[in-house]
C-alpha cells in the first residue's frame, strides 16, 4: 500500500512538472492532457495488452494498483494546466 501511495504521488508530480514545462516551451495549456490521453495512455496499455485473452478479461485484469496511478498523472497534467493558466492570468507573460 505504501508503495502505491508513493507511486501516485511520483506519477503527479512528474506529470505537474513534464505538463508545466511543455505548457511553458509550447504556450499551450492542455497540450499535456491529451498527450497523455491520446499517447500515452493507449501506449501503456498496447505493452500490457495480452493477445490470448478476451477483451473484457484483458480490461479486468487491470486493478486499483494500475488505475490510481494512471488517474493521478492525469490530475496532474491537468493541475499544471489550471498552474499555467492562472499565472498567465496574474500577468506573468513568459508562461
Amino acid at each position: 500500500m505504501l508503495q502505491m501511495i508513493i507511486a501516485m504521488m511520483l506519477f503527479f508530480v512528474m506529470m505537474f512538472g513534464i505538463g508545466f514545462i511543455l505548457n511553458m516551451l509550447m504556450k499551450t495549456t492542455w497540450f499535456p492532457v491529451y498527450l497523455f490521453v491520446i499517447v500515452l495512455l493507449p501506449i501503456g496499455i498496447y505493452y500490457t495488452w495480452d493477445d490470448s485473452l478476451a477483451f473484457v478479461d484483458n480490461l479486468q485484469a487491470y486493478t486499483y494498483v494500475d488505475i490510481a496511478p494512471a488517474v493521478t498523472a492525469l490530475i496532474g497534467a491537468f493541475v499544471s494546466g489550471y498552474t499555467i493558466r492562472a499565472l498567465r492570468r496574474g500577468g506573468y507573460k513568459m508562461f
